[in-house]
């Protein structure tokens, strides 16, 4: 299994893959958490990483003793946190240069105009309900940095939605992944998490087109 396969059973399945890699790596996992966080936010060109289903699955792990919260959590807020703030950066100081090609196929005009969009339903609030909302959540801080929306306003909304987001995902999976249904379904659960994080980006585009067709 390799290729696309590969990652959507990861995805699905990331409970599976985290324990194997705890035992293999011990502490590292720590790291390499910390480099998945930042990563979905802070590099533009990843907005495809699981964030909500793994915060979940950490959680699950810790509560069984595999992994301290008291350090994943603030660790994983930092993460979350300097991603923001670095891709923040890349937008003002590249711009929307990068989405000149409509076929590009990692900076994708289509991800840029779903998020404007969202700036213009919630202004600077989109920094926080962003969080929650997979592609949207990589393109916010990115397009805050484009509007060069102040630093300060950015840094105070970028800190409320990294932690409001690691706690309510990381304690999710602390409290509920022990359980017996969650334990034997964990993969649909994480379907479900998936879903329900994509319907307000979905519904968002669907907007978007339809305006544009009006126009």
């Amino acid at each position: 299994m390799n290729g696309l396969p590969l990652f959507v059973d990861i995805v699905i399945h990331v409970d599976r893959y985290l324990l194997p890699m705890l035992q293999a790596y011990g502490a590292l996992v720590y790291l390499f958490m910390f480099l998945l966080i930042f990563s979905e936010t802070g590099l533009v060109v990843t907005p495809f990483l699981p964030g909500d289903s793994v915060l979940f699955a950490l959680g699950a792990l810790a509560a069984g003793g595999g992994l301290q919260i008291g350090i994943l959590a603030p660790l994983l807020m930092a993460a979350a946190i300097l991603g923001n703030t670095v891709n923040y950066a890349i937008g003002s100081k590249l711009g929307p240069a990068v989405f000149r090609s409509e076929r590009s196929r990692f900076f994708r005009k289509e991800y840029l105009d779903r998020t404007h969009a969202f700036y213009e339903k919630y202004g600077a609030v989109t920094v926080i309900v962003a969080r929650f909302m997979p592609i949207i959540r990589t393109f916010a801080p990115f397009v805050a940095g484009i509007g060069r929306m102040g630093y300060l306003k950015f840094l105070a909304f970028n800190i409320v939605g990294s932690v409001a987001w690691v706690s309510l995902f990381l304690s999710g999976g602390y409290f509920f992944g022990g359980m017996s249904f969650v334990k034997d379904n964990f993969s649909l659960v994480t379907l479900g998490i998936i879903v329900v994080s994509l319907v307000p980006p979905i519904a968002t585009a669907i907007k978007v087109r339809s305006t544009k067709r009006r126009v």
